[in-house]
């Protein structure tokens, strides 16, 4: 793993396309924001006809992941981080942590987590993981009538190094609160990708782009960096190329690690 420290090799991390990426820490597997719908369009819940356009099919089903212990959801409304498929494979799992607003709509087993809140779950091994909730926007200052809401994540444990999940965040000054509280990150799983859409907020970023990506990484401290939900929608405008470029210009090119 090129770039990552001792400790960060530690904590397995894999990205499995768009934002589903499986996280085993403390002897516990989270996957986040769960997508395995083939290619096609979604409707969007706006005036006009607005669709969020799926263009390459999800490399694994529910299925092939295994046992999962817990779903760390960003948020709930859209597909592009909660489709049929992975809203169908939600109850199968013990808990589901996501936004206060998102756990009163899917019921069940979803347990809503406000900024900065914590829940903690067991280990096999008789520890404790903690999951802390959060500051993250989606999209431009006073999004939310209209994004929605969203939540990041932090799991932390007394013996083990901190990760964190940014989900859709476009607000490096969310970032800033996070790093006062957390830094330095071990590893920090970054949703990236340069959001936009013309219609939206007059085409402002949904998403941090790879600029952006960097100087998250800066503020965070973050030793190792794994980019997910950067590609397999139309609405992203950066790929791993421009994340490579963004991370070298930066001097942070020996801390991505693109995890497939």
């Amino acid at each position: 793993m090129s770039g990552a420290s001792a400790a960060s090799e530690k904590i397995p991390v894999r990205v499995h396309g768009g934002p589903t990426t499986v996280i085993e820490y403390g002897g516990l597997r989270f996957v986040t924001d769960p997508t395995f719908d083939p290619p096609g369009e979604y409707l969007m819940p706006l005036p006009g006809d607005h669709k969020l356009v799926k263009t390459e099919p999800s490399p694994v089903t529910a299925a092939d992941l295994g046992r999962v212990d817990a779903v760390l959801l960003s948020h709930d409304e859209h597909d592009d981080n909660l489709d049929k498929a992975g809203r169908a494979f939600l109850p199968e799992v013990p808990v589901v942590f996501t936004t206060v607003s998102g756990a009163d709509r899917l019921g069940g087993n979803a347990q809503g987590l406000a900024f900065w809140r914590s829940a903690e779950l067991k280990r096999p091994d008789g520890g404790t993981v903690t999951v802390t909730g959060l500051p993250a926007r989606h999209g431009p200052v006073g999004c939310e009538p209209v994004s929605g809401d969203v939540v990041g994540f932090m799991l932390t444990s007394d013996d083990l190094p901190s990760v964190y999940v940014s989900g859709d965040n476009a607000a490096l000054e969310h970032v800033e609160e996070i790093a006062e509280k957390f830094a330095p990150v071990d590893t920090a799983v970054l949703f990236l990708g340069g959001a936009r859409m013309a219609f939206a907020f007059d085409g402002a970023l949904l998403t941090l782009d790879s600029a952006q990506g960097a100087e998250a990484a800066k503020l965070l401290g973050a030793r190792r960096i794994v980019p997910a939900h950067f590609d397999s929608w139309a609405h992203f405008k950066e790929g791993r190329h421009e994340i490579e470029a963004a991370f070298t210009h930066a001097g942070l090119a020996d801390r991505l690690d693109f995890a497939r």
